[in-house]
């Protein structure tokens, strides 16, 4: 039988970040890093299920002291790489990015600015659309990202800062702050700019949003902490929703499991089968019904 395939899988390398953006709520489990082993492992595991690895979930990708040789061993392993980062660390970063030929695309969150730990924005926005333009001549991706949007009033007051900064390293796509909602704009050959409306983390602690439902979590991707533990999404940060440990345990064994079974069975039948589920809004995005 021919192994399931995910579109893309969840590959926190680290929980570790070096801002405390208010996009992010506060995490709860212990700092840490994926080690060189425990990579490989997921590495090992993973490669049957799915081309596209996103280092992402919580934390920043960029702090890990061998993101060059995990981007690497990705490569030989004919993975293609998403990384998400807060830009913080892109200058530092910047030739390593660029000389991997695993990374397709680089996700910047610019709603997680904060001012001074960002240094002087148009110093910020200048590093970021010089990466750009450069990983664009290579054929890689770069897709800036505003997350933050009030469903009435758009974009912020510093995302519109930001923005007008960008607009002017790419003044053929306009007034971006005036666009946001066309949710994804071309600024250029492989550079891009998503919008989003903000959005409640889901949480145990959260009240029920809604009962019936469906969402592309467990079916479409998965995640892994750094820690092992095997997630249905990305926005499963806290690990609250877990459905095995890839470091101790056979990824084909922990799918063939009902805890996976019954959230997949649930998510086709309209029934949500997890409590962390019936606490997530964000999945209420899938499906006109469950707006």
């Amino acid at each position: 039988m021919e192994p399931l395939r995910f579109k893309k899988i969840y590959l926190e390398i680290t929980n570790v970040c070096n801002l405390r953006c208010p996009f992010c709520p506060p995490g709860r489990r212990p700092p840490a890093f994926m080690g060189r082993e425990e990579y490989l492992r997921a590495l090992e595991q993973l490669r049957p299920y799915t081309q596209y690895l996103y280092f992402h979930v919580k934390g920043e990708p960029l702090l890990h002291p061998l993101l060059p040789e995990f981007l690497a061993l990705a490569g030989e392993r004919d993975f293609q790489v998403n990384l998400t980062t807060n830009g913080v660390l892109l200058a530092q970063q910047r030739e390593t990015l660029l000389a991997a030929p695993a990374l397709r695309q680089l996700n910047l969150s610019l709603h997680s600015y904060q001012g001074e730990a960002h240094g002087a924005a148009a110093d910020y926005i200048a590093a970021a659309a010089d990466y750009a333009r450069r990983a664009a001549a290579l054929g890689k991706f770069t897709v800036f990202r505003i997350w933050t949007l009030d469903r009435e009033r758009g974009a912020d007051q510093t995302s519109r800062k930001l923005l007008e900064l960008l607009g002017r390293q790419f003044p053929q796509a306009g007034e971006l702050a005036e666009r946001s909602g066309e949710r994804s704009l071309a600024l250029g050959e492989h550079i891009f700019l998503s919008f989003e409306e903000e959005f409640a983390w889901p949480s145990l602690s959260a009240p029920i949003i809604s009962g019936p439902g469906t969402c592309y979590g467990a079916r479409r991707m998965l995640g892994v902490l750094c820690d092992g533990t095997l997630i249905p999404c990305c926005l499963d940060g806290e690990g609250e929703c877990p459905l095995g440990n890839l470091f101790t345990e056979e990824l084909a064994d922990i799918l063939a499991r009902p805890p996976y079974g019954e959230m997949v069975r649930g998510f086709q039948e309209r029934r949500i089968t997890q409590e962390l589920c019936r606490r997530c809004g964000y999945r209420t995005r899938f499906s006109k019904e469950n707006a």
